[in-house]
């Protein structure tokens, strides 16, 4: 059994908008279920602890999953999701792999999170596997290694493209284009058909572009985990 640690948002405003974001129920529901039947412990955090938002987008009927359905109706999962552990709080050290889930909220927070960028470096600096998915990728734009270098440069990476961004009407609304941000960061930014599946892996890291690549790339990192 591996111990595996999901990070959430605790970001809910969509920017100037009034209207509410947070994490993408999908991309938390669908990992969360390929780790834990596969026997592995997970544990929740965010930068704030307690309860992470949901993107109430995420939660419509139209964007049901059999996982979102699974997991709304799981007491266990709903309490975890409730009392989130607080990021600087989290030693990396203590996990064996680390996966983001993403939504419109890591965009405004973890970006800037300078927990997220300890984990994130601390992650990779000591060979763990860690994954990233949708608009998460995005937070890596930021990230350096202790020599003070991106994370990103030069990393076969994927991340929401700008297409899917333009298609949820929110390229105005967002601090910052994922494909654009992981472009400009030197990335090998490498994107698939919008709204299909699409993971990335390079090395220890993995990537997925979408919602429909929440459970790709959480087995993805399965994988790195049984080597």
């Amino acid at each position: 059994m591996s111990r595996i640690l999901m990070i959430l948002t605790s970001h809910d405003e969509l920017g100037d908008t009034g209207n509410k974001t947070g994490f993408w129920l999908e991309e938390l529901a669908a990992p969360y279920y390929v780790f834990v039947d596969a026997g592995h412990e997970v544990t929740l955090a965010s930068p704030k602890g307690g309860q992470s938002p949901v993107d109430p987008n995420s939660a419509s009927p139209q964007a049901q999953t059999d996982a979102t359905r699974r997991f709304e109706q799981d007491e266990q999962a709903q309490a975890a999701l409730g009392s989130t552990t607080v990021l600087s709080e989290i030693d990396p050290a203590d996990f064996d792999a680390v996966f983001y889930p993403g939504g419109h909220g890591p965009l405004w927070d973890l970006v800037g999170d300078a927990d997220s960028q300890r984990v994130l470096r601390e992650t990779l600096a000591a060979e763990r596997p860690l994954g990233l998915v949708c608009h998460a990728p995005g937070i890596l734009r930021e990230a350096t290694d202790e020599g003070g270098s991106l994370l990103v440069t030069g990393r076969r990476v994927t991340g929401f493209t700008n297409g899917e961004e333009q298609a949820a009407g929110l390229t105005e609304v967002v601090p910052f284009l994922v494909e654009d941000a992981l472009i400009a960061a030197g990335a090998d930014y490498r994107k698939g058909t919008d709204g299909q599946e699409h993971v990335v892996e390079d090395g220890l890291l993995v990537t997925g572009q979408n919602p429909a690549s929440s459970a790709g790339a959480a087995q993805a990192l399965l994988r790195l985990l049984e080597r």
